[in-house]
């Protein structure tokens, strides 16, 4: 991020310098080019005292009158101030050009040809100076403008990784309490009925404590990594499972390794899970992923108890509208998300595409 600023200021200061470089040339050129005859000292001491008026007018301006009047719409007072700047400038300009025009004693006796008739002077003087000057306000109101929408931008990114970030950390917090206490019970449960089978399970629960404590820390995983969390998830949830309840999961054997957002498809499967299986009724739950290059395809089904079917506006399981905004988020226009709350088969049916390219 400081890196980012950084290049943000250095841009600013080579715009304000390419700026200036090419007033500079206009103001201090355009005279020597049209003209065959020597140019007097006073033509440079003038172009100097041009610059430095327009350099003044467009720092205050860019640094008081934008910030102060303009951005918080007193437009009004803003116009005003402008037109007071514009006019001093003239005034000023024409005063040091009459102070500085040689004398005619000074072109009779100098070695010099005499200066050429001036192409700015007299009533000539005040248009130009005027359009020049509204030239310089304009484009620095345009910078001021632009870098301060191009500050709220980054701001607004900044809140949203912040927001993204405890989002996050609330979807472990939830995984956690409930789910762990309740497969270490189911584990301990199993100790004396078979050893070699919640040694699998005990690995299997440090395998996904390791993966939410660290692999997520860096606000991106793997897709390898979350499709393992995902079947590990799915195969200690099933250790508390009865025997009517019939879980189908496909996985393609071999992934594609590509970066992807932690924790994007538990929350589809944790529902299912969660309000899709009840002990007393025959249920099921169908759990399938597809690969097609970049864009994975994740399908889950799970069948619907009447008294318990699920709606994305009571915040079901880890929270289907969270996910759903995650998503917003972090793939905008990368995404199709399709919820069903109620299929011909009496299905609760989530199908997700996402392009991860």
């Amino acid at each position: 991020m400081m890196l980012q600023r950084s290049k943000g200021r250095l841009i600013t200061i080579l715009t304000h310098v390419l700026i200036w470089s090419v007033f500079a040339l206009a103001i201090f050129l355009y005279r020597p080019i049209l003209s065959t005859s020597d140019i007097p000292y006073q033509f440079w001491i003038r172009q100097t005292v041009t610059l430095g008026l327009l350099l003044i007018a467009f720092y205050i301006n860019a640094s008081l009158l934008v910030p102060q009047f303009l951005l918080k719409n007193r437009l009004t007072l803003y116009f005003a101030a402008i037109a007071v700047i514009i006019a001093a400038v003239v005034l000023v300009h024409a005063g040091a050009d009459s102070a500085l025009e040689p004398s005619r004693a000074d072109q009779v006796f100098s070695s010099r040809p005499m200066r050429p008739p001036r192409l700015d002077h007299g009533t000539h003087l005040e248009p130009l100076m005027f359009v020049i000057t509204a030239l310089v306000l304009g484009i620095g109101t345009s910078i001021t403008a632009i870098q301060k929408w191009q500050r709220d931008k980054q701001r607004r990114e900044e809140l949203e990784g912040e927001k993204l970030s405890s989002e996050l950390s609330f979807l472990r917090a939830q995984v956690n309490p409930h789910f762990f206490f309740n497969t270490l019970n189911n584990i301990y449960a199993l100790t004396e009925v078979d050893g070699k089978l919640a040694g699998k399970a005990i690995h299997q629960l440090s395998r996904m404590m390791r993966y939410l404590l660290y692999e997520t820390q860096a606000g991106h995983t793997m897709l390898s990594q979350e499709v393992a969390f995902v079947k590990d998830y799915i195969s200690l949830t099933q250790l508390r499972l009865a025997e009517d309840v019939r879980v189908r999961v496909d996985f393609p054997p071999n992934l594609k390794d590509l970066p992807l957002a932690p924790m994007i498809f538990l929350p589809f499967v944790e529902n299912a899970f969660k309000h899709g299986v009840r002990s007393t009724h025959p249920s099921h739950i169908d759990i399938a992923l597809v690969q097609r290059n970049q864009v994975v395809d994740l399908t889950v089904k799970n069948s619907v108890i009447r008294d318990n079917s699920v709606s994305l506006d009571n915040g079901s399981g880890i929270g289907l509208a969270n996910t759903r905004r995650r998503l917003d988020l972090l793939y905008p226009g990368k995404y199709k998300l399709d919820i069903d709350e109620l299929t011909a088969a009496n299905e609760f049916t989530v199908h997700l595409v996402l392009d991860l390219s």
